[in-house]
């Protein structure tokens, strides 16, 4: 009767599950051989009249000559591998165990690599999600403090509009702590979206506004600390046609327009132009939108690492007074978001500055 087939063999096994470099075949031959050279000597020791006892002292010196050479080739890497464990258990993750053995113990090597491999990106991913906290909680906060300061300071009336914006913000701000709270599950592809349709011309008005709203309340913070940030680059929005509509996650579409319009602030000339565009894409209720700047542009060489994370490229010094190059972060956040809709950003070409487009898909298709 049979037992069921037999099981595949994995590669660098051959012999029935026995590899010619493992571990076990080098115990094995380390015996073989010990009995080779006994088994020699005794055969010289009768055929010259060699006393005994010097072929068993000849014998006993060349086995443990062999032992010594063999059982350094096992203890040398796992005095490597132990070493390298230990490093990873205080928490440096650079290192690694070299991967030049074909037995177990090369096996061994590989898994430890691999572990330190996905705890550092666990770590490179729990870095991420502090600085995108920081950087994404930044805009609502200088919003709703502009406007509690307006009111402290007397600038403005504790009225039903300003007090409205205010709530805005503050509303804002809540939904940005589920959402970032979400970037924690981003490589599992499980965040949600919301989508609903809503017309694109108030919609990009009001995060216009709010990116102007957020300049004024940076400028006067950074004023009192004796720096400078930008408040001379002019926001242009172009719609077409001005009654367009859109079918996306709100929420996740102003992560994008906020982060591209920050970005290309940075980057404008004084007194530039940062110009906003909408139009209608190829599907129902799509939407392709593109952010244009007066900027030095970013080289083509360039172009396939501007969404990186923590990149700021080889043109990182924006042309504004006193402002940084922000934490490289932004753009990163935005293909995210695109990413999430299906969607397709990436730098295009233009005569003059950074051009970056977006294209959302809109509604599915229905099947014919």
């Amino acid at each position: 009767m049979s037992d069921g087939p037999a099981a595949p063999r994995r590669p660098g096994e051959p012999w029935g599950g026995v590899r010619p470099f493992s571990i076990k075949t080098k115990l094995g031959a380390l015996v073989v051989i010990s009995v080779l050279i006994t088994t020699g000597l005794l055969v010289i020791a009768v055929q010259t009249k060699t006393e005994l006892r010097f072929i068993t002292v000849f014998s006993m010196i060349a086995t443990l000559l062999i032992t010594q050479f063999v059982a350094h080739s096992l203890t040398s890497p796992l005095d490597e591998m132990n070493a390298v464990a230990r490093s990873i258990s205080h928490g440096d993750y650079s290192r690694r165990v070299r991967e030049n053995r074909r037995d177990e113990l090369g096996d061994l090597a590989q898994t430890i690599n691999r572990m330190a491999d996905d705890l550092e990106a666990q770590e490179q991913a729990r870095k991420e999600l502090v600085a995108n906290v920081s950087h994404e909680l930044r805009t609502p906060i200088a919003g709703l403090r502009a406007v509690l300061e307006n009111i402290v300071d007397g600038v403005t009336q504790a009225d039903q509009e300003t007090m409205r914006t205010a709530l805005k913000q503050t509303e804002r701000l809540g939904r940005l702590v589920e959402t970032l709270l979400d970037l924690s599950r981003l490589d599992n592809g499980v965040v949600p979206l919301r989508k609903r349709r809503f017309e694109v011309w108030p919609y990009l008005s009001g995060v216009l506004k709010e990116a102007n709203m957020v300049a004024s309340a940076r400028a006067g913070i950074a004023s009192g600390s004796g720096s400078h940030t930008r408040t001379d680059v002019h926001l242009h929005l172009d719609v077409s046609p001005p009654e367009l509509t859109a079918h996306a996650d709100p929420e996740r579409i102003h992560q994008v327009v906020a982060n591209l319009i920050d970005n290309a602030v940075k980057h404008s000339p004084p007194h530039g132009r940062v110009t906003v565009k909408a139009r209608r894409g190829g599907g129902s209720e799509s939407l392709e939108l593109e952010v244009l700047d007066e900027g030095p542009g970013i080289p083509r060489s360039e172009w396939h690492r501007v969404f990186e994370r923590f990149n700021r490229g080889s043109v990182n010094r924006p042309h504004g007074p006193g402002s940084d190059g922000g934490t490289g972060l932004g753009l990163a956040i935005a293909r995210w978001a695109v990413d999430l809709h299906g969607g397709r950003i990436g730098v295009a070409e233009s005569e003059r500055g950074c051009r970056i487009l977006v294209t959302l898909p809109g509604l599915p298709s229905l099947p014919s």
